[in-house]
């Protein structure tokens, strides 16, 4: 079952072989959080909410959503913030817009 959201944000993140760090993402996180395959992209199970990750042409896009603010905050943190630890190097900034 998917969680219901209340609440939606996503990050559009303009970065060079996005199918790369969507992959590198998603197999790090989902050693810990269940993961399957939508028509959205790589959809993660984080606590009560839920992320997609989609590799896109020169960007790659983070959705989040959750039932409150606070699972809200949580997955873009889970997400966004493994993001921008594994691509340092190229300067990555993840911005959530809701």
């Amino acid at each position: 079952d998917t969680p219901p959201a209340a609440l939606t944000s996503r990050a559009d993140v303009e970065i060079d072989r996005p199918e790369r760090w969507a992959k590198q993402l998603v197999e790090h996180l989902g050693r810990k959080a269940p993961r399957r395959s939508t028509a959205d992209g790589e959809e993660l199970t984080v606590g009560a909410g839920r992320g997609v990750v989609r590799a896109e042409a020169r960007r790659l896009v983070l959705l989040a959503h959750a039932p409150d603010a606070e699972t809200l905050e949580r997955v873009q943190e889970v997400l966004g913030g493994h993001l921008e630890r594994f691509a340092q190097r190229e300067g990555v900034v993840v911005r959530w817009d809701s």
